[in-house]
């Protein structure tokens, strides 16, 4: 009989294949008790297990072809460098010689320990961090368990793996043997997989909880990495119904890739700009592939990831001139810092953590705090205003007083490199981030004292409806759809328009295809989106009359119940 599966689709894309069942130790790991002279013996074992790990972390690395994405390189590099994190063996080490147990049971205390610190963090990127401490910590207990999975050397052609979590490691051995797909039981749309998947053009479907269980090797599986589906013990009438799906999708993409030197313009002739996020120069090319306008939000936060120490002006100013080069003329938009209050990743912070470090020191406010490292990373930018488009856009501004600071330190900055013959833009645009109410209802105003505005849809929702969007408890109720989302984003749109201030949208809702018609009605006129879905939403924007759309937005609006609006939505998509 057959069985449909849901998960989260994170990797558009069908395939099928034999599943491939990647299993590991997992389990609870039991306490053992030591003689006092079994201590120094054990604790030794744990440097063993470190090094081998360095040793086979080190081989994979060689192993990364020219052809791959930059990020599967910087995630080893980054698991590399956890390896000589002075936690990874003093807390372990001290549980052994304080309680005499094993070392396995002391270093899968610190990794659930670790892991739990990560998972209190309220930067929701920074937080799916907490993967990297459990691959690199559950890599060494394999070697301490000698418990690797067994995957160099197997033939995995046209398998779809099936696994707990997929290290980038275990993507590097596996992605040369042409996988069909990966499936997970954890992991998000942030998680490594989910990026290692869409960057590798693999389909991929993650969070299916139940996979260990409800899957077996060897069984004929079909995956819809788009909507997230699974299909296993398939009729024939099944199958050929995906497969003749997945040869729609397929010419539906072939077809999308005609639109990429047609300009994004409703049938009424409403020019509407799109440009895309990125976060690494390597992924210059994906804008250039599309042929966005430019980036709309570069986010500089790596700066600050997996590093001992934090960038300097020079290494910063470098960066994003060689981002400037990359885009060939085309326009950068480069965010300052915006970290949440998790000081874990500033290697210099002393401070306490925050208890609510949602309403803490975070993103502009965290920047003001420390005028010294805010300084070094304005001049880098300004420093790269010389070498063609930039722009550069404050995150998570509240009031009049944040920007007056912002404005000042700038032209102080501005002062400094003109006195040392350092070339910039003194007429650089500077812009804003509206991303939580109080910025939206007051959009007036920064829309008179800002050259741009870009609504932050993320934080804004967040903020809205008080709603953490990754907390399974609660994140069934984060609804881009909520008629106060709708007002505040229509508020900030109009208040740009008024004071002739442009205004784009560069959080989630920009890039979901279902929300795009909505967002062209409430007057959005430039969308900053993931490269893999621009040219869907160029397409949809072709096929829009605009004129249309602003009536049907403007019923949206007056709707005061969350599931009228989403039937209008729904028919909106339909017409």
């Amino acid at each position: 009989m057959p069985m449909i599966i849901n998960g989260i689709g994170v990797s558009r894309g069908t395939a099928q294949g034999r599943v491939h069942m990647l299993k590991r130790s997992g389990g609870n790991i039991a306490k053992r008790e030591l003689a006092p002279e079994q201590v120094e013996p054990e604790l030794a074992r744990l440097g063993e297990a470190i090094e081998q790990a360095r040793t086979q972390l080190t081989e994979v690395r060689t192993l990364v072809p020219e052809t791959m994405s930059q990020e599967v390189q910087s995630f080893l590099d980054a698991h590399l460098l956890m390896l000589d994190d002075a936690l990874l063996t003093e807390m372990p080490s001290e549980m052994v010689r304080n309680q005499r147990c094993n070392i396995e049971w002391a270093l899968e205390q610190t990794r659930v320990q670790l892991v739990d610190e990560f998972m209190k963090m309220d930067d929701a990127y920074l937080r799916t961090r907490c993967n990297d401490v459990s691959h690199v910590i559950k890599k060494v207990l394999e070697n301490l368990l000698d418990d690797a999975p067994a995957m160099q050397g197997r033939d995995l052609t046209g398998c779809v793996v099936v696994a707990d979590d997929l290290t980038p490691a275990d993507t590097v051995v596996i992605q040369s043997q042409n996988v069909a797909a990966f499936v997970t039981q954890f992991g998000s749309s942030m998680s490594h997989t989910a990026i290692l998947a869409r960057s590798l053009g693999i389909p991929a479907v993650v969070g299916i909880h139940d996979a260990a269980e409800l899957l077996r090797d060897d069984e004929t599986l079909l995956v819809d990495g788009h909507g997230g589906t699974l299909l296993c013990a398939g009729s024939d009438w099944l199958i050929d119904h995906y497969r003749s799906y997945q040869r729609r999708e397929q010419e539906h993409m072939e077809s999308l890739l005609l639109l990429r030197d047609e300009p994004a313009v409703t049938r009424d002739e409403e020019a509407i700009t799109l440009k895309c996020n990125i976060d690494l120069v390597e992924e210059v090319s994906s804008v250039h592939e599309v042929r966005a306008s430019g980036v709309g939000l570069y986010r500089t936060e790596f700066f600050y990831l997996n590093r001992e120490a934090q960038a300097g002006a020079d290494e910063q100013y470098e960066v994003y001139r060689d981002l400037v080069a990359a885009l060939d003329g085309k326009p950068l938009t480069i965010r300052t810092l915006d970290l949440g209050a998790d000081k874990e990743f500033d290697p210099d912070y002393q401070g306490a953590i925050a208890p609510n470090p949602a309403l803490g020191l975070r993103a502009i406010r965290r920047s003001l705090q420390d005028k010294q490292k805010f300084s070094a990373q304005l001049q880098a930018i300004l420093r790269a205003s010389a070498h063609g488009p930039v722009q550069m856009m404050l995150p998570m501004l509240t009031n009049d007083s944040e920007l007056r600071q912002c404005r000042k330190l700038i032209e102080q900055c501005m002062r400094e490199l003109a006195d040392a013959g350092q070339e910039y833009d003194p007429e650089i645009k500077i812009g804003g981030m509206i991303e939580v109410p109080a910025a939206a209802l007051a959009a007036a105003a920064f829309a008179s004292r800002l050259d741009f505005l870009s609504i932050g849809t993320n934080d804004l929702i967040q903020y809205t409806l008080a709603i953490d969007r990754v907390d399974d408890q609660v994140n069934y109720l984060f609804d881009p759809l909520h008629p106060a989302v709708l007002f505040l984003i229509h508020h900030t749109i109009h208040a740009g328009r008024r004071a002739g201030t442009p205004v784009s949208l560069c959080g989630e809702m920009a890039s979901n295809p279902r929300l795009t018609r909505l967002l062209v009605g409430l007057g959005l006129r430039e969308f900053s989106t993931h490269p893999n879905i621009l040219l869907e939403i160029k397409r949809i924007i072709r096929e829009s009359s605009a004129a249309r759309l602003r009536e049907q937005a403007e019923r949206i609006l007056h709707c005061e119940h969350p599931d009228q609006i989403h039937g209008l939505v729904e028919n909106l998509n339909r017409a």
